[in-house]
């Protein structure tokens, strides 16, 4: 585990959350962990207490806690783990994430905190999201390390995967010599989302219409400042100067915001794209 950057859940919040497992039965707590990609670690020497207690320890012990992609699906399992315990007993446990920087909202949901994800909706529908995890889990760490340069490098990746994955399930064809700006273009036209396209309702409106021109020149945008040097994937003749985490930080927002909508409107049954498109011009 890394010296340098500190852990983004506290062992306290995480012991917290481990000892209220001693009710939850070995085959669901091996479930909630296996779910998010997870295998246990080493276990308690001496246990931690039950075998219940000493499993779900086991579990955490295999977390990179200074990773915040791993943090990001740790709390996932975290909010499985506490779906069926009394509220009663989980407010020392919203007290204890609240000191680490996160909120343990009425409904279960764990949000806050240094995570850099899109929603799990919409990555669980896909055929293959592997590509996409890839790319979410260099930003993190990019992010995580103050690493601008490939924090930018990698949003830019992450729009081209996504698009990919929108042509691929759409069955459009695409060629690996085709840049970031066709895949965007055609991408959108798939979906029906280009602000050129045609459809009834809000997505035809202009003032949607006008958004997603925005969201579209985003998303160039990031590629453009990714080309211009101030992203990893060319070699550099001279130091990046003026490349600050405010620049890092808006290239992933805006990769986050282009990426989450074309995955949402890919996975929803009144998108466009499942009526009749037009062929892009």
């Amino acid at each position: 585990m890394s010296a340098q950057r500190p852990e983004l859940v506290s062992r306290g919040t995480r012991r917290e959350i481990r000892d209220l497992m001693s009710g939850t039965v070995l085959r669901e707590i091996d479930a909630m962990w296996q779910d998010e990609g997870f295998a246990p670690g080493a276990y308690p020497d001496p246990p931690v207490g039950g075998e219940r207690v000493t499993l779900f320890q086991a579990y955490l012990n295999s977390v990179d806690w200074t990773y915040p992609a791993h943090v990001a699906r740790a709390l996932r399992v975290f909010e499985i783990a506490l779906h069926n315990i009394d509220p009663q007993y989980r407010g020392k446990t919203a007290l204890k994430l609240a000191r680490d920087g996160y909120t343990l909202h009425d409904d279960g949901k764990i949000t806050g905190g240094l995570v850099i994800s899109l929603r799990e909706e919409s990555l669980a529908q896909l055929t293959d999201p592997v590509a996409i995890h890839e790319h979410l889990d260099r930003i993190a760490r990019a992010v995580s390390d103050d690493d601008a340069a490939q924090a930018i490098g990698s949003a830019k990746e992450l729009i081209e995967s996504t698009a990919k994955v929108v042509l691929t399930e759409c069955g459009k064809p695409f060629s690996d010599r085709d840049d970031l700006p066709d895949l965007v273009k055609a991408s959108q036209f798939a979906l029906g989302v280009h602000p050129t396209s045609t459809a009834a309702g809000p997505d035809g409106s202009d003032a949607v219409k006008k958004i997603l021109g925005g969201a579209t020149n985003v998303a160039l945008g990031i590629a453009e400042l990714r080309n211009r040097g101030y992203g990893t994937g060319h070699g550099m003749g001279q130091r990046r100067v003026g490349l600050g985490a405010r620049h890092a930080r808006l290239a992933v927002a805006g990769a986050r915001m282009w990426c989450e909508f074309m995955l949402d409107t890919l996975h929803d049954p009144h998108a466009p794209w499942r009526k009749p498109l037009p062929s892009p011009e």
